[in-house]
Parts: C-alpha cells; structure tokens; sequence
C-alpha cells in the first residue's frame, strides 16, 4: 500500500497514507450473503422511514411535539443507513477496500454523526414520554412545537462540533507502519491504533463521545422510566396506568434494540477479547437493523400512526372513488 510523505519543520517524518485498506470480515464463509442480507435491510430501511416522514408529514393529527421528534428520528434513521451500508456494499461486494485519507475522515465522521443523533434522537423522546405522563396538564405549554425543533437542532449542532474535533484529532496522527482497518468502515478506534505517534488525546475523545453519547444518554432514560414508573403508581385505576403505560412500549422497544448491543460490546471489550469479526457483526447489525425496525415498531405498535395511516389510505380511496364516478357519469 502506498504511502505519501512529508517533512514538518522539526525535521520529523510525517506519514499521511494516500490510502487505507478497510478488511472487513476475516476468512468468514458466505460473507458475501451478509452483505446481501444488509443490502435487502437498506432497500427496506429506505421504504419504511420515507413512509413513516410521509405518514406524518400528511397526517394533520401527528403535527405535534411527539411526532416532530417521531418523524426526525426516522431521518436520522435513513441517513445512518445512507452513511453505512451503500459503502460497505461497494466495498466488500465490489472488491473496492480501498478508501482515500479524505474519504475515510468523512467516512468516519457521518457514521459517527449520525450513529450518535440516534442516542439523542431516543433521549429526545425519552424527554417527551416524561413530560406527557409526569407533567400531563403542563406538556402542551413546556413542549410546543417550536420548543421541540430547537432541542433538535441543539442536538444536530452539538454533534456536529464534537464529531468534527474527534476527526481533526486524527489528522495530528503519523501512520508510519500498517494502514489495514480491522473495521467495516474508517471506524475512530481502529484507526486511531493504527497510529506510530502518541493518540492519548484520540483515546481521551474516544471515552469521552462513548460516555456522551452512550451511555449518559442511556442513563438518563432510565431516569425518566424510574420517573414514569413513579408517576404510573399515582394512578387510581389500573386502566389509566395500562393506557399512559401504551404510549411508551414503542419507545422502550428501540431503547432496548439501539443500547443493549452497544452498551454490551464496549463494556465487555475492557474485559474480554472479542474476535473482529465478532465486533464487526455486532456494530454493524447494531447500526443497520434498528434504523429498519424502528418505524415499523412505531407504525404497527402506536395507536396514532395507525389511526392517520387508515384515514390517510380511506381519503384516498374516495377520491379514486369519487372519480371512477364521475367517468361513470360523463359517459
């Protein structure tokens, strides 16, 4: 693999590679099938969040708080998918494992992006949940729909500066020796590692997006559920519990799907070895597979969506109605 070299001022060698080489699975039987399997989630993926964005979009019933960080969460659904598998398709279908310095800091800087807006997103509608059920009388005048798209865009903008650091950290890094990937993509700790100079700041940054970004997020909605729980045993009747209960099973589903593998992966790497592959399997399931589920789970599971789909299906069948009619009538 080539390599360009240049001379700082202090007469050190500073390699910057032209190119990295991104391994993907090792020596792994039908590897080929995995990356069709994740080629059939991306068309699927695709589909079921631009329904959803549409569903609300249309829906005069959903154009609320909920659903504004409902709909937002399916974009960030979408672009993860756009982020991660087009490229690992065309890597590893493609025999195309080569990707330039620029395009594997880009690379690294999206997936990470939008990986982490899908923490926020759910920590969003964590915030919502509680207030609709511990705050009810107070939800409509603290959540309003403009309080909502700028708790968004504080998300987007705070991710953007965090991610954009953590990626121009790496270009302080000298990458004198191997420029293999043990990763599905331009992922920041294995390329960090690959470095011959001190990453200490890279390993600081790396801790620190985990910490924000996994796990205080996950923190904080198990505090809100401890909230709700205690809210729910303030309800008289088992009916009014069972009702407020409903409305967060949706959320709790993707909570459960989106956290538990990662919160699993990085706490068991600080104690036992995981095998590439391994980590590349779940990382890659953990980035692809919720993205797909999660507007399905809020299609079929919240009552809403399923009452603005019926509607939305029905004024479409009277208008077809209405003019199958009038052809009827005009001949």
């Amino acid at each position: 693999m080539s390599s360009q070299t240049t001379t700082l001022p202090v007469n050190n060698t500073f390699v910057r590679p032209q190119m990295f080489y991104i391994s993907g699975l090792h020596d792994m039987p039908f590897a080929n099938y995995f990356y069709v399997f994740l080629f059939i989630v991306f068309i699927l993926t695709v589909f079921s969040n631009v329904f959803l964005i549409i569903l609300i979009c249309f829906g005069p019933s959903l154009h609320n708080p909920k659903y504004i960080a409902v709909s937002h969460l399916a974009i960030v659904d979408l672009c993860t998918s756009l982020s991660v598998i087009p490229k690992v398709i065309e890597m590893f279908l493609f025999n195309s494992s080569f990707v330039t310095y620029e395009a594997c800091l880009a690379g690294m800087f999206f997936v990470h992006f939008f990986n982490s807006m899908q923490s926020l997103s759910l920590v969003i509608l964590a915030y919502d949940r509680l207030l609709a059920i511990c705050l009810p009388l107070r939800y409509h005048s603290i959540n309003t729909n403009g309080r909502m798209i700028i708790i968004i865009f504080s998300a987007w903008m705070f991710s953007a500066v965090t991610f954009s650091v953590m990626v121009l950290l790496i270009t302080r890094l000298n990458f004198c020796g191997s420029t293999v990937i043990n990763s599905y993509f331009c992922d920041h700790g294995p390329v960090f590692r690959l470095a011959c100079n001190d990453s200490s700041p890279n390993i600081i940054m790396g801790f620190t997006n985990i910490a924000l970004f996994l796990f205080f997020p996950l923190v904080f909605i198990l505090f809100t559920y401890l909230a709700i729980g205690l809210a729910l045993l303030k309800i008289a009747t088992a009916e009014g519990r069972h009702k407020a209960l409903k409305t967060c099973t949706s959320h709790i589903l993707l909570v459960a799907m989106f956290y538990t593998p990662l919160a699993v992966t990085y706490s068991a790497t600080y104690v036992v070895s995981f095998h590439p592959n391994a980590r590349i399997l779940n990382n890659s399931l953990s980035a692809t597979i919720p993205p797909l589920l999660n507007p399905i789970i809020y299609t079929l599971k919240t009552e809403e969506v399923t009452e603005s789909m019926k509607k939305l299906f029905k004024t479409k069948q009277d208008k077809n109605g209405k003019i199958r009619n009038s052809k009827i009538l005009a001949k």
